[in-house]
């Protein structure tokens, strides 16, 4: 307790939030590292992902490739890169590392989004005429959005995780405490970086939590909340009974 309680104390003091290398720009190098990313795991893998549900071609090659980048180890493909890149480009080797990293969640949130749907609806958008662009713009893109923001959720959460690793190679974030304190055996700042961190990932997993669920086409919460309804009034006779 007392080290948790020294690690908030650490936290807020003054020194950790005024000069350089402080708190705040820590948190905007973390930020930004993940923001990046992200941002460019989407680019590649929400269309490839979407092309993949769309046709029901790939999905075999898209989860083994999927499960062979969770399988590399962040920190020694860090590593690996830049030894390969060479130390002068080492923010394109741990962008390169978590945009790899990302890439699964979205690939399997994009795919899976579009192939959850009730062939049903789809059979219905092509009999009333609807060529394949606006059956996927239309029709599957909006129901399944739901999933893919599911699957950013569980991208974003783990690169923000990781990022912590770039404070190896001298790049900042929020690991450049917990290292430096690792360092100097100061374990109220490790835990104070930590605590950092996670709730940095916690806020952006709300933020996302309610994107999801504002992602739901009104029509189906109409619709989940009618069924939830009428079970209830069939369920309350038979009980009461």
């Amino acid at each position: 307790m007392s080290l948790f309680l020294d690690a908030i104390a650490w936290i807020f003091a003054p020194r950790q939030w005024q000069g350089s290398g402080t708190l705040g720009e820590l948190l905007l190098q973390h930020l930004a590292y993940s923001a990046a990313s992200v941002a460019i795991a989407v680019v590649i893998a929400v269309p490839l992902g979407w092309a993949i549900g769309h046709t029901g071609k790939g999905r075999e090659v898209a989860v083994a490739v999927a499960g062979v980048a969770r399988a590399v180890p962040s920190f020694g493909l860090l590593l690996l890169l830049v030894l390969l890149m060479g130390v002068l480009r080492k923010p394109e080797a741990a962008v390169i590392t978590f945009v790899l990293l990302a890439i699964p969640s979205l690939l399997a949130g994009a795919y899976s989004g579009l192939e959850a749907i009730d062939r049903r609806v789809i059979d219905a958008a092509r009999a009333v005429g609807m060529t394949q662009w606006q059956i996927l713009w239309r029709v599957e893109v909006p129901l399944g959005l739901p999933l893919l923001i599911g699957g950013l959720r569980s991208a974003v959460l783990q690169v923000v995780a990781t990022v912590t690793i770039a404070a190896y190679i001298g790049l900042g974030g929020l690991g450049q405490p917990i290292i430096a304190g690792l360092n100097l055996r100061s374990f109220d700042q490790v835990l104070g970086g930590a605590i950092l961190v996670a709730l940095l990932a916690l806020l952006l997993d709300a933020l996302l939590a309610l994107a999801q669920r504002a992602a739901v086409p009104t029509g189906l919460r109409a619709g989940r909340a009618d069924r939830g309804a009428s079970a209830r009034r069939r369920t309350v006779p038979a009980t009461s009974s």
